[in-house]
């Protein structure tokens, strides 16, 4: 498994310089608030350079300051409490207007999103949908929002679509009972992950299902248990799950996954407009 930062900085804090130890040490007990300071501030607070903080970071492998600063706040995502969220994020969000401070931070995950989506992942995600005997669509807590909606797309494109409801475990594996070979899992989680979600992966994949994880980061537990992992930042913004950016994703799969069966999604539409009109279903003279 992947070694996060704070793992990678205790395993050499021996070979540290002085000065490097003094940055290591204070990471070590403040990293949630190490994660959004510039090398400049983290500088100061430990008596060196920003050149020395620049290095430290290349000591240990990052490709420069910002690429450490993005591990550490990774591991503020999984880790941190509602209320030390809102103790980090204060500062942020209430610096200046508030409106302008929320939606810059969603704007900013899904440029990250447009950055980081492996297209070639992406397209084999698709074509599992595609070939898939069943789907099976499942997101607990602020993630159920998200496998709702792709779910209810989902349905009007295939017919073999089941959305798991339960935020129980004991329930979720009775749900997925008969997974197996041929089948797709989209299991959705984000920070902080729930174990109810990770045990029915587990299950899937332990079935021999193929699993498809919408999810934050390789640190995440779905990452090594799945077959394709798409990944969209949902970093905290105080207590709020920032949710654009994964929502924006699964939009990308349904519109791929749509394109594929055009012929069959106008068909679907055309009974539906039909059946819409007999029974009255929508006031023609209402929109929206």
């Amino acid at each position: 498994m992947k070694k996060d930062v704070l793992h990678i900085i205790r395993e050499n804090l021996p070979g540290f310089s002085k000065g490097q130890k003094r940055i290591a040490e204070y990471i070590l007990s403040d990293y949630d608030k190490a994660a959004f300071m510039t090398a400049s501030k983290l500088g100061s607070l430990t008596a060196v350079s920003e050149s020395t903080v620049v290095r430290f970071a290349a000591v240990l492998g990052y490709d420069g300051y910002p690429a450490m600063q993005k591990a550490l706040q990774e591991i503020v995502h999984s880790k941190l409490t509602s209320i030390q969220r809102i103790q980090a994020s204060n500062d942020r969000l209430f610096s200046a207007d508030v409106v302008t401070s929320t939606l810059q931070m969603d704007m900013d995950k899904i440029r990250l999103a447009i950055e980081e989506v492996d297209r070639t992942v992406f397209a084999e995600v698709v074509d599992r949908l595609l070939a898939a005997r069943h789907i099976y669509i499942l997101g607990v807590r602020s993630s159920s929002f998200l496998a709702g909606y792709l779910h209810f797309y989902l349905h009007l494109i295939f017919e073999n679509v089941t959305l798991v409801t339960s935020n129980s475990a004991g329930d979720i594996l009775e749900s997925i009972l008969r997974i197996g070979p041929g089948d797709v899992l989209v299991g959705i989680s984000f920070p902080r992950y729930s174990q109810s979600t990770v045990k029915g992966v587990q299950f899937a994949h332990d079935r021999g299902a193929d699993v498809v994880a919408i999810t934050d980061s390789p640190m995440s537990p779905l990452y090594q248990l799945a077959s394709s992992v798409l990944l969209a930042r949902s970093d905290m913004i105080s207590f709020v799950d920032s949710l654009v950016a994964p929502f924006s994703l699964l939009n990308a799969l349904i519109v791929a996954a749509g394109h594929r069966k055009d012929a069959d999604i106008a068909q679907t539409f055309d009974r539906l407009e039909g059946i819409w009109n007999d029974y009255g279903v929508f006031d023609p003279s209402e929109e929206g």
